[in-house]
């Protein structure tokens, strides 16, 4: 592949991946696209040019600026509005129209070019309710799921590919969903190629963590820089689980299907840590106390959060007896890594991360 697109360029995921692939592929033209919406995506395009990477400042909502990008040949689509509470206090248009007004500009784009188009997509596609409704055990430091539910595509080892979709699941779940079947009929209409990964929670240094998307860094940030964090719902007491996905596991799962999209095309993924890579809130608070050498007050709001879930797990076996894809970087060593890069940066970082990020 000659010329690669990254939408949502500047980025955590984008930037990220664009510098991997970069370093891999040093004689393809990689183009990175982001609108600098979000705090401290500014800070990458000086990473990005360093690295041989062209930026462009625009916007996936508005077709032109997609429309003048040169001949593509693959599109990683990581653009984003990426809270689960998008939406909630007030107009939804802005979540709407990047998330899935936004992916069918994309897709037009690899309309006109027979571009492959690999999709970034989230967990937060299943229905909430339906996933708050499992059976679970309550232990000391988390919640742990049983292994035999009532809801197919459901263990102890989390969440597959044939978990149920019906129900509820916010609005940013819902334009990542709705851009799931868009794609789907543009590959098989179109006779492209592409593939779809539903991530649940990618971390690592260069996250820039806000309250609503960006938990690892959030808490890691406030452990070195200080503030006060709080354990929200579900009994207040931090068990609530999720996996969590290094970036850099991310680009070596990229990588693969890019080689392979001939036999993967058109399959949905759930991609993750899976159990082994996941922490509760109340086990990632004594990481980063061990790691920053820091303890803060920690509060506890009993009352649950819109759009919350109790837990959420990948089960990765179909992506990796797919692809053979397993990831690498367990949790000790990500939080690790993020405490370190938080505080060799702070200068830089603190007037984004520290206690007046909202």
């Amino acid at each position: 592949m000659k010329n690669i697109l990254i939408t949502g360029g500047a980025g955590f995921v984008g930037s990220s991946l664009a510098i991997k692939l970069k370093q891999s592929y040093a004689n393809t033209k990689i183009v990175a696209l982001d609108n600098l919406k979000r705090r401290g995506s500014e800070l990458n395009i000086q990473r990005l040019r360093k690295h041989g990477i062209d930026f462009i400042h625009g916007d996936i909502r508005n077709q032109e600026d997609l429309m003048q990008i040169d001949h593509v040949d693959l599109i990683i689509e990581c653009s984003a509005e990426p809270s689960v509470l998008a939406g909630f206090d007030g107009s939804p248009a802005y979540v709407v129209n990047t998330n899935l007004v936004g992916t069918l500009n994309c897709l037009e784009l690899a309309r006109r070019d027979q571009s492959d188009f690999i999709f970034v997509s989230t967990s937060r596609v299943y229905p909430m309710k339906v996933i708050n409704s499992l059976k679970y055990n309550e232990g000391e430091t988390r919640f742990v799921l049983l292994d035999k539910q009532d809801v197919v595509g459901a263990s102890s080892q989390g969440f597959n590919e044939a978990f149920p979709l019906h129900g509820t699941r916010s609005l940013y779940g819902a334009t990542k969903l709705a851009s799931e079947y868009i794609i789907q009929e543009y590959l098989e209409m179109y006779n492209l190629r592409g593939v779809i990964n539903r991530c649940g929670v990618i971390t690592g240094p260069l996250q820039m963590g806000k309250v609503d998307q960006g938990v690892v860094v959030l808490w890691a940030a406030r452990h070195i820089y200080g503030g006060n964090l709080n354990y929200i719902g579900f009994g207040g007491a931090g068990k609530q689980v999720r996996d969590i996905l290094h970036i850099a596991d991310l680009y070596n799962l990229i990588d693969v299907q890019m080689k392979m999209l001939d036999d993967i095309s058109g399959e949905i993924f759930n991609v993750g840590g899976g159990l082994g890579i996941s922490v509760s809130l109340k086990e990632l608070t004594a990481l980063c106390e061990g790691f920053s050498g820091r303890r803060i007050e920690i509060g506890s709001i009993v009352d649950d959060r819109a759009a919350d879930i109790r837990i959420y797990i990948t089960d990765n076996t179909k992506v990796t007896n797919v692809t053979g894809w397993a990831p690498r970087y367990g949790v000790h060593e990500i939080v690790e890594e993020t405490v370190t890069w938080l505080k060799e940066n702070e200068y830089q970082l603190r007037p984004i991360l520290g206690v007046d990020n909202k």
